[in-house]
């Protein structure tokens, strides 16, 4: 690809605050936008500022993560866009636990938002992207998934699988010139985690998508943001089994 070749970023889950985060610095940098998801009110207003603080091209496309039927239509309207394709994976739910565990079709439902629409739409997405031998996807998984934790281990099964996934589609589209790119973020200042107990260390959405945009450019395959998280699960991950289990965290 020429450096002048146009530039574009679907951010997929663009209600979140690292969406409406990414998506501006993205603007800054020079790329045009695709906002998607549900709300589509919030999402021109987003939109809307963008184009007028950058001068770059926003638009909004309705995207529902559950509604894996449209992902089809969704992916093709993406194919008239010219130029360079990137895709930022953002959307999931996070239920409480205990919830999950009293009903479990709330825990359907988590594994369905955070794990098989990102599956739905991304293996949809993989022809084209292919087939322009270009472009990034960025997967946003969690530390949750690292290993299985009493307070929200279906979650954290979902990101687990999530990152499977991705290190998979990472070898495919690797042969064709497109690199993928799994997140894995510590506690970040965003609605999902509002209000919950025994967060420490959060990271602001704007910092979160900065340490992204730069990783993708470096070409980094799988990045803890913030960065002292990689350190800090390493630990987790090393406690024996017959300690873990008896931990309530």
């Amino acid at each position: 690809m020429k450096a002048n070749t146009p530039q574009t970023w679907v951010i997929l889950g663009a209600s979140s605050a690292i969406g409406r985060a990414f998506g501006r610095l993205a603007a800054q940098r020079g790329a045009e936008i695709v906002l998607a998801g549900r709300d589509l009110d919030d999402l021109r207003r987003t939109a809307a500022d963008i184009s007028v603080t950058t001068g770059q091209a926003a638009r909004v496309a309705p995207f529902d993560a559950l509604d894996t039927a449209s992902h089809a239509d969704f992916t093709a309207q993406l194919a008239s866009i010219e130029g360079v394709l990137n895709v930022v994976l953002l959307f999931g739910t996070m239920p409480d636990q205990a919830a999950m565990d009293a009903d479990p079709e709330i825990a359907l439902d988590c594994l369905q938002a955070g794990l098989i629409g990102a599956v739905s739409i991304l293996h949809r997405m993989a022809p084209l992207l292919e087939a322009r031998r270009a472009g990034c996807v960025i997967g946003f998984g969690s530390v949750a998934g690292d290993r299985g934790r009493l307070k929200n281990y279906v979650y954290g099964a979902g990101k687990a699988g999530l990152h499977t996934y991705l290190a998979g589609l990472r070898n495919r589209l690797g042969r064709s010139g497109v690199h993928v790119m799994t997140v894995k973020p510590g506690f970040v200042d965003t609605a999902m985690t509002f209000g919950l107990p025994g967060m420490f260390l959060v990271a602001q959405p704007e910092l979160v998508a900065a340490a992204c945009l730069d990783a993708a450019k470096a070409g980094r395959n799988v990045v803890y943001v913030p960065w002292f998280w990689r350190y800090i699960m390493l630990i987790i991950q090393h406690v024996p089994e017959t300690v873990f289990k008896k931990l309530s965290i």
